[in-house]
């Protein structure tokens, strides 16, 4: 069987610089990071990869130092003013940086309009080697697994696939009997963290777990296993985990991205 590959996603050690980034995942054990070139709110903290060229071969220098590859790069927003051709100097930085997924997000009400989008932006990335992958989050346009499949189905583009996030999974009650109808070419990769308790009816306090408090794999209730068996086997898997609350009691990136991957390989030596 072929070497699980890990990435280190952006949101798990959002105050880390990309080459710090890079540095951490590969003193963790980690085989791939994600980049985050466009931030995902006006509030956080974001280093200009896109605007900043010496930042850019900074990272490239550190990703051949280490090893490390770009599995994915973030985010885009497909939003009703959205023009898909200005995506096109993201799209170029992350071929430059060696990416083959982008994570995208449906922010756009017009279902019509959102898969038209989708399937433009699909084309646009083709030829940098990008596969565009819809993320369904609950309080976006794109809520669920069966929304987000039926619009990269529609867009019916080679590239197109859907991004599957333990998260979304569970706060979106998507179920898995639908994932794994879902044709393996559309997941590529998908992300893994743990989420704690019940749903919460409130959509804010939802958005604010996503951001800020999930759990490491095991440490939750979510039927993770239950998950991996329905996705592809051996998908590479982003390990997606924002702990403010470890953040703010001083234990470092190093450890926290660490403790993401010892708990998730401890999973998935039990599939």
């Amino acid at each position: 069987m072929s070497q699980r590959i890990f990435s280190l996603a952006a949101l798990t050690v959002l105050e880390l610089s990309p080459p710090q980034m890079v540095e951490v995942a590969a003193r963790a054990g980690y085989s791939h990071v994600g980049l985050r070139l466009v931030p995902a709110t006006p509030e956080e903290q974001h280093f200009p990869l896109l605007a900043d060229a010496g930042l850019r071969a900074q990272t490239r220098q550190r990703l051949r130092d280490t090893g490390i590859r770009v599995l994915d790069v973030e985010i885009l927003r497909l939003k009703p003013e959205t023009r898909v051709a200005e995506f096109e100097a993201i799209l170029a930085a992350g071929a430059e940086l060696g990416a083959s997924e982008l994570l995208v997000a449906g922010n756009d009400a017009d279902e019509a309009r959102l898969t038209a989008n989708f399937a433009a932006l699909c084309d646009l990335s083709a030829p940098y080697g990008l596969h565009p992958h819809l993320e369904f989050m609950p309080w976006t346009d794109a809520r669920d697994l069966r929304q987000a499949a039926r619009i990269v189905a529609a867009a019916d583009r080679a590239n197109g696939c859907v991004l599957v996030d333990a998260f979304h999974f569970d706060r979106s009650a998507s179920r898995l009997a639908d994932l794994a109808a879902l044709p393996a070419a559309r997941l590529r990769y998908a992300q893994l963290c743990d989420v704690a308790g019940p749903r919460p009816a409130d959509m804010a306090e939802i958005l604010r777990q996503a951001r800020n408090e999930r759990r490491f794999p095991g440490d939750g209730d979510c039927d993770l296993l239950g998950l991996l068996r329905s996705l592809p086997a051996n998908i590479p898997l982003s390990l997606e985990i924002p702990t403010r609350q470890l953040l703010e009691q001083g234990v470092g990136a190093l450890e926290r991205a660490q403790l993401a991957l010892d708990k998730s390989r401890t999973l998935l030596a039990r599939l």
